[in-house]
């Protein structure tokens, strides 16, 4: 990962992608640094994603709620103020949405599993 100089975001200038889930809509609003990636992600209501992902992340819920589930059937709410991290290859998550939700997110090769 390179060095990053000071440098503000203006996330109302950030254009929106869409991406589908399996149900409803993610809107990301992404900035790509070398080996970093941050994103202010809004799930639709009634969103759940279309994939286990595997891929590290550090998630802050920003406003609303949703659940993180696990693979192995574990579920994890996640509400205002929350957050949570995982590295790299070490679970298979995915996100569901019942009402909204608006996260922060970031990942990015400090993620990488190391064992």
């Amino acid at each position: 990962m390179s060095n990053i100089l000071f440098q503000t975001i203006d996330w109302t200038s950030i254009e929106k992608t869409i991406h589908e889930g399996e149900t409803g809509t993610a809107y990301w609003q992404t900035v790509q640094f070398s080996g970093l990636r941050i994103r202010i992600v809004e799930y639709s209501k009634g969103y759940m994603a279309d994939h286990w992902c595997q891929k590290g992340h550090i998630v802050h819920c920003l406003e609303g709620e949703f659940v993180s589930e696990l693979s192995t059937g574990e579920n994890f709410v996640l509400t205002k103020g929350m957050s949570y991290v995982v590295s790299d290859e070490l679970s298979s998550h995915r996100s569901v949405c019942e009402n909204g939700v608006k996260l922060l997110i970031v990942d990015g090769d400090f993620l990488k599993n190391n064992s």
